[in-house]
């Protein structure tokens, strides 16, 4: 029982330890985001990309994966079908 326990417990404070981690990177990350958010905004805006031609780039991707789902045997022709038309009509 005592080594069961001592494993037990460095289970614990090795995923307590992970968690807490996580969670400071997320928020420096967070803090950093929000500093560089101000000097972004003084430079110029990008030119922007017309949208029809990424919502049609979109589209293709999403149909690409779509199709190596059917050859991969995940979907069948009808459900193929089915978020084909979806993503054609959306």
């Amino acid at each position: 029982m005592g080594l069961l326990r001592g494993v037990a417990r460095t289970a614990v404070v090795a995923g307590t330890a992970t968690a807490v981690s996580n969670r400071v990177s997320r928020r420096q990350a967070g803090r950093w985001a929000e500093q560089e958010a101000p000097a972004q905004a003084a430079q110029a805006p990008p030119a922007a990309a017309p949208a029809e031609a990424s919502s049609m780039d979109d589209k293709l991707s999403q149909l690409k994966d779509l199709g190596a789902l059917k050859e991969a045997g995940v979907l069948s022709e009808a459900e193929f079908e089915v978020q084909k038309q979806k993503i054609l009509s959306g």
